[in-house]
């Protein structure tokens, strides 16, 4: 074992390498773009570069006389394609080539499509557009902007949450916090980039796309090209980086498909990494104002959280982080709101903890504020104000093993000598600066389906539709069976990513391992009673007439109750049979019975977080130093600790490589990742990784996982909580928590910058 694979403890699985991992490293993994097709057609995008108006005239004839072109799809050859639907499996209601109104930057206009990549791309660049510009709006505070109540705008934010009597309990508290917040936008920009392959043949439609949805694109895709979703089949075998981006279907899709029917062969569509700025959605700005009330000793009386989220003009998306926060606490009273402000913007989508990450920044800043104000220690505060039941609902916790996490993690980090008062502490030329703050993230389960075939060899076949993003889905699902099984992990084959395989969830919300898992474990437990009733009622053999429910299976053998076995082989020889299949759906306690049927449909039933009886949520403490070099004020990260509590673990090694990744995103968060918008054309200036700034190797200093023990029985089968969004939740928090503490500045906005502390 090693900090890689850390040392399992109660209630987490071994380190097992990832079973896919020499593939990734050696280019054996083949990701939907690298999938080798005959005849083989290249297209490109065409997109605007105004992001308000109507297009007067698009000028497409030297575009086509490029030697190679073989067609150009754009307005009004697209009147057979349904437009899209916003939703979980579509990204936005807007089908861009359906009309020439342009709503955002970047807006598709054509598609060009060549016998080589070379002439698509020249051909793409002679495209030229004329326009009938209109002023657009760019951001938050832009002039004409709509503000909406988010309440009621969306199916997933049905309600603000409140409970008690706010301004009493406000404007009676003997200390008042209020203060405002904001986040930057920022933009996925996923390794592998996005892309769309079709390939017809004759009716029938195969789809190679990066997704975290395959059974979801299927159904979309066949609604929109209005065709039997039987006759399309989607395939992702991996997936190169999604945490949202590649969930919900985007307008591309459904044109490349059209230009493959049109012309009868392959097509092929890789989204340029500048055009995946516009083409595809990202993590809106919000902005936050946040009141607290509190007693002397540190008991929050009353908590205040108002939100506004930027989105499309043609859809209400809604991320609504008051859920979460209005139960992080023991609060008093409670008054939560958000506003959607629409602007000239694509519609944004999910991105890692879509909620959590801008909502948290600013309560968990709060926090540190507050107990500064109170003369508490900021770990104190949290202690304080730690509750068994949510505020709001007064529900209670499944677990809750936050201040577990703050013990673990503060004891590693040596919390307990820190000097409190800003600017005390300091290394020479360096300011050193402490902080911390709570992570959270919901736990969901979705309803989901696996077939597993056990042969007499003891070989194992796993078989989902889920999804390899990254997290080590492949490899925790043969986990799960090799143990339930009885055999080394080395036995199984784990099969994915494609529509002929029974339906999982879509891999979003950190649901992925829990329910697919739970599915596992099901079919598992049938092929496991099915060979037990064979053996005890042969006519022959050690374990005939023995009880079928004191048998185990366990390396390769049927070993009954008093340590008699039989050898795998030989029990399915007194079984007649060579394979033992099972196919099984779980469905959650509190999905509807017919989840698992809406699988096949495409949709995708989630149940947690703080919908059932029992709130269920995973938990973390993240504690980092800084460093702020006094005269130029540079910033530096040198360490960070995190300790987190998610249920099961069911492999160490993949789950540290997780909430390490996330942590790491955090920082990004905190000190680099902003999408600047131009505030008078609404227009994308950095769109590419040379302007657009993200967390590297030199950015990162030691990172420190906790695994910390925790058993819940509530959250599902297999005891599992998500962990793929956790980690990246508390991080901005403590690091601006921890600029303010070597500092004395507080800075109530992310990312934070070195002009910022040098204009403070």
């Amino acid at each position: 074992m090693n900090a890689a694979a850390p040392q399992p403890r109660e209630n987490q699985g071994q380190p097992a390498p990832r079973i896919d991992g020499r593939l990734k490293v050696t280019g054996g993994a083949r990701y939907a773009a690298d999938l080798p097709l005959n005849n083989l057609a290249h297209a490109v995008l065409v997109t605007s570069d105004i992001a308000r108006g109507k297009v007067a005239a698009l000028h497409l004839d030297k575009a086509r006389a490029v030697p190679g072109v073989l067609d150009i799809v754009s307005y009004g050859d697209v009147d057979g394609i349904s437009r899209p639907v916003h939703g979980n499996t579509s990204a936005t209601s807007l089908g861009p080539l359906h009309e020439k109104t342009i709503m955002h930057d970047g807006q598709i206009m054509a598609l060009v499509v060549a016998d080589t990549l070379e002439a698509a791309s020249e051909a793409a660049e002679l495209v030229r557009a004329d326009y009938t510009a209109e002023r657009p709006s760019a951001s938050l505070d832009s002039p004409g902007t709509q503000t909406e109540p988010a309440a009621g705008a969306s199916e997933m934010y049905p309600e603000d949450p409140e409970t008690g009597d706010f301004d009493k309990a406000f404007a009676t508290a003997p200390v008042k916090l209020e203060a405002e917040y904001v986040t930057a936008p920022e933009t996925h920009n996923p390794i592998e980039l996005f892309s769309t392959t079709c390939a017809w043949t004759d009716d029938q439609l195969t789809l190679y796309e990066p997704t975290q949805n395959v059974h979801g694109f299927k159904a979309e895709i066949a609604r929109q090209l209005q065709i039997d979703p039987a006759k399309v089949r989607v395939v992702c075998p991996y997936v190169g980086g999604a945490f949202g981006s590649k969930g919900p279907m985007t307008p591309r899709t459904a044109i490349v498909a059209l230009a493959a029917r049109r012309l009868k062969r392959p097509v092929r569509c890789v989204v340029s990494r500048m055009q995946g700025y516009t083409t595809a959605t990202y993590r809106a700005e919000t902005r936050h104002r946040i009141r607290m009330g509190a007693t002397p000793d540190g008991r929050i009386t009353a908590f205040g959280h108002e939100g506004w989220e930027l989105t499309s003009r043609t859809d209400n998306y809604v991320v609504g982080g008051v859920d979460t926060t209005s139960r992080m606490y023991g609060y008093g009273a409670v008054a939560c709101k958000v506003h959607l402000v629409k602007a000239d913007r694509q519609t944004p989508g999910y991105m890692r903890s879509p909620p959590e990450t801008p909502y948290m920044f600013p309560l968990e800043s709060a926090m540190d504020e507050l107990a500064a104000r109170l003369a508490i220690d900021p770990v104190a505060l949290r202690r304080i104000n730690d509750t068994r039941t949510d505020p709001v609902s007064g529900k209670p916790y499944s677990s809750r093993s936050l201040m577990q996490c703050y013990d673990e993690a503060a004891r590693a980090f040596g919390w307990s000598k820190r000097d409190p008062r800003p600017g005390a502490m300091r290394d020479g030329d360096w300011l050193i600066g402490w902080g911390c703050a709570t992570a959270c993230y919901p736990t969901y389960v979705g309803a989901a389906t696996a077939r597993v075939h056990l042969s007499a060899d003891g070989q194992v076949l796993v078989q989902s539709a889920s999804h390899e993003i990254g997290t080590g889905i492949r490899t925790v699902a043969a986990q799960m069976a090799a143990e339930q099984l009885g055999v080394e992990i080395a036995a199984v084959t784990v099969e994915m990513g494609d529509t002929g395989l029974p339906p999982a969830p879509v891999s979003g919300g950190s649901v992925s391992t829990a329910s697919v898992c739970s599915a596992v474990m099901k079919a598992c437990a049938d092929i496991r009673g099915r060979l037990f009733r064979s053996v005890v009622t042969s006519n022959e053999g050690p374990l005939a007439g023995r009880d079928a429910a004191r048998l185990a299976l366990k390396d390769g053998k049927v070993i009954g109750g008093d340590g008699t076995e039989q050898m795998l082989a030989e029990a399915f020889k007194a079984v007649g049979v060579g394979v033992i299949e099972a196919y099984a759906e779980f469905v959650p306690q509190g999905a509807p019975g017919d989840a698992a049927r809406k699988l096949y449909q495409g949709k995708s039933t989630l149940v947690g977080g703080g919908s059932g009886e029992k709130v269920m949520y995973a938990f973390g403490a993240e504690f980092v130093e800084v460093r702020v070099r006094a005269r130029t004020r540079e910033i530096r990260v040198p360490r960070m600790v995190g300790a987190f509590a998610g249920g099961r673990i069911m492999n160490t090694r993949t789950a540290r490589s997780q909430l390490m990744g996330g942590m790491i995103w955090g920082l990004g968060a905190a000190l680099h990742e902003e999408t600047q918008i131009d505030p008078r054309h609404a227009r994308t200036v950095n769109r590419d990784l040379q302007d657009y700034l993200v967390a590297v190797n030199a950015d990162v200093g030691d990172v420190q996982v906790i695994l910390v023990p925790e058993v819940d029985a509530d959250v599902n089968p297999a005891g599992i909580k998500g962990l793929g969004e956790l980690g990246n939740v508390g991080t901005s928090a403590a690091i601006a928590n921890a600029i303010h503490h070597a500092t004395g500045l507080r800075i109530r906005h992310l990312p934070i910058r070195l002009d910022d502390l040098l204009a403070a």
